[in-house]
């Protein structure tokens, strides 16, 4: 538990410099993002599908229910995205409405998708503890652009910086709270089955479909196709030391 108390603290830091980040340094961050959107893809591929692939054989678990899970999470996530503007990947179309409200509502949502962050390396840890670690590095990974998003919401929609500080606090504290959430029960082996599943929908949406558009919409280079494999690569040897 204090393993994993301690990876999600970092899930804290991750998220303020990734704000912080988003106020200094912006025209850098597409090499980041395409690293992390080439280790997420890695997490899921080289470590969370062989464990379903083990709790499957393990637990008698119906493979078929996990896949489903998968694809229902990564079409949640699209459907959420698209309806209420989680992410600023397209704000550019709404360039010219700019409400403080609307960057509120939006930071909010952020949090309320930190804290689902954190009881992932939660339920991560009640599976093994080389998932919880692994989750717990895809969330430190994509929790930074999480804090760059949350910046760049506030402040495109006219917010202080003041208030942009403070909503991005909440969004490094809300992983934190997910994780006291997952104390209070123990979930079964189907339940954590299931977990994987979504979870590996959820990285894929965020990897695939979020952040490495993203990371290509205004730097198309070879430098942030490169990061891209480095991630996969770096993912990879992560799972095999573990």
């Amino acid at each position: 538990m204090k393993l994993a108390i301690a990876l999600t603290a970092a899930t804290f830091v991750s998220t303020l410099a990734g704000g912080f980040f988003a106020l200094r340094f912006r025209d850098r961050a597409h090499l980041l993002l395409g690293f992390m959107a080439g280790f997420l893809l890695g997490v899921v591929a080289f470590h969370i599908f062989p464990e379903i692939i083990a709790q499957v054989s393990r637990n008698g678990l119906p493979a078929m229910t996990m896949m489903i899970a998968m694809v229902a999470a990564f079409l949640a996530f699209h459907v959420a995205e698209k309806s209420v503007l989680i992410h600023h990947s397209h704000e550019s179309e709404y360039a010219a409405h700019h409400h403080p409200k609307v960057g509120v509502l939006t930071a909010l949502a952020l949090a309320g998708h930190s804290f689902m962050d954190g009881a992932g390396i939660g339920m991560g840890f009640q599976v093994s503890r080389s998932i919880g670690l692994m989750v717990a590095a895809a969330v430190i990974s994509h929790d930074f652009t999480d804090g760059m998003n949350t910046v760049s919401i506030m402040l495109n929609h006219q917010n202080s910086r003041k208030a942009t500080l403070g909503y991005l606090t909440l969004d490094a504290l809300a992983p934190l709270l997910g994780l006291a959430a997952t104390t209070l029960f123990h979930f079964p082996p189907q339940a954590l089955g299931i977990y994987l599943g979504v979870f590996a929908g959820f990285l894929l949406y965020i990897g695939a479909a979020d952040i490495l558009p993203e990371a290509h919409a205004h730097h198309s280079a070879w430098g942030t196709v490169a990061m891209t494999v480095v991630g996969a690569i770096l993912a990879f040897a992560l799972s095999q030391a573990l």
